[in-house]
């Protein structure tokens, strides 16, 4: 059995980042984006140039031992360093697990989601505004949050009230017959799937507060995992599942 040491500064401080991607039929679903996440983290927390290939090689093993699952990729700065402070040659750690697709986005997907808004609120930290890195305790406390509440996920705010994701997955709205999603530059994670969609779609970053929301013809959800999900309700404001439906098939999808 493999182990991580109790000095690992993933560990210790969350000092790395990591990514989790949909695996079909033994192959990596939209791997490259996911590379492009990994290395992006690497150079905004002062990481070594990452090993892709070797990296990629590994994973493609896992990912045909997988077959139909999920792979999670976990990359940190491995041991070393006094306090914060950064080790002057880091030995990166690298950890791979894998886990079942989670069943029920099949019906998300078909059905549609309801929201509620959640009472945790996200700081504010441009200079890890978009990234995955490991630092997720805020997502922790949603997710609890999310459990008290009456509906399939929560919609998340920041402290100043604008509109930023769900607890797992990004906002994607359409309006009047323009596609907007949240300005994510001040916090947020940007999710492969979201990067996927704005290379082949005409999708406008905006600053939204709930009343451009509620005023929206569609609202989803999406992330590598679930895809595109429509939402019906977000609190007591419905949505027309019919309309969403008909909207998301003008989208260009790619893998």
């Amino acid at each position: 059995m493999h182990q991580v040491n109790s000095r690992d500064r993933g560990l210790n401080y969350g000092d790395g980042f990591f990514t989790t991607v949909r695996v079909c039929e033994g192959k990596l679903d939209r791997w490259e984006g996911h590379l492009q996440r990994l290395k992006q983290c690497a150079s905004a927390l002062y990481f070594p140039v990452l090993d892709l290939n070797t990296l990629s090689e590994h994973c493609e093993i896992a990912a045909r031992e997988i077959n139909d699952g999920v792979l999670k990729v976990v990359i940190t700065r491995g041991e070393g360093g006094r306090g914060y402070g950064l080790p002057d040659e880091p030995q990166l750690t690298t950890l791979l697990s894998s886990s079942a697709y989670p069943a029920h986005y099949e019906n998300w997907r078909v059905k549609g989601v309801s929201l509620a808004l959640s009472d945790v609120r996200l700081g504010h930290q441009p200079l890890l505004a978009g990234l995955k890195t490991l630092n997720r305790l805020e997502q922790v406390l949603i997710k609890q949050n999310a459990a008290t509440k009456q509906a399939d996920d929560v919609l998340v705010m920041d402290l100043q009230g604008e509109v930023i994701e769900s607890s797992a997955a990004n906002i994607l709205i359409c309006k009047d017959k323009r596609w907007y999603t949240p300005d994510l530059s001040h916090c947020g994670i940007q999710g492969v799937f979201l990067s996927s969609l704005q290379m082949y779609n005409p999708i406008e970053t905006a600053s939204m507060d709930l009343a451009f929301v509620y005023a929206a013809d569609a609202v989803y959800l999406c992330n590598s995992l679930m895809g595109l999900v429509p939402v019906r309700q977000i609190d007591h404001q419905q949505f027309s599942l019919s309309k969403a439906q008909a909207l998301a098939s003008e989208l260009v999808v790619k893998a």
